[in-house]
């Protein structure tokens, strides 16, 4: 887990400049229709980042693992990414992504549950509805 905090990382770092390069008047053009803009993927690239975070959050934050369906070809429509400038679209993708990065790290760093020959020692009681932050 913590190699796929670091490889985000790195992927944010290498692709965000990428993207950034790319023309921003090519990035509106869908190649046939039904298919969506560049943009367009990377709105959906965002809202993959948001559903990601929220879903990682209530994982380990012990809310249960049933999440609102995402349905894809719907948050494309109705956000018109290809009203948005591409800048302020590579921008979000980047800050969100390294954002997720850094809970991913977060959960690595959380505590495990004690064992039970060890949970008498440990002054901190953990069960399934701890709630776990980075400075725990």
């Amino acid at each position: 887990m913590k190699e796929a905090a670091e490889q985000l990382r790195a992927v944010v770092a290498i692709v965000g400049p990428e993207l950034s390069r790319l023309d921003s008047g090519d990035v509106a053009t869908k190649t046939a229709p039904g298919e969506w803009s560049k943009k367009e993927i990377l709105g959906h690239l965002i809202d993959s980042a948001a559903n990601n975070h929220q879903r990682f959050v209530r994982a380990v934050g012990g809310a249960g693992l049933e999440f609102p369906p995402y349905t894809q070809t719907e948050w494309v429509r109705i956000q018109r990414c290809n009203e948005r400038p591409w800048a302020a679209l590579v921008s979000l993708w980047s800050a969100y992504n390294d954002h997720l990065s850094h809970v991913i790290a977060c959960i690595l760093m959380r505590p495990s549950p004690p064992r039970a020959t060890s949970a008498r020692r440990n002054r901190r009681r953990w069960n399934s509805s701890s709630r776990i932050t980075c400075d725990t």
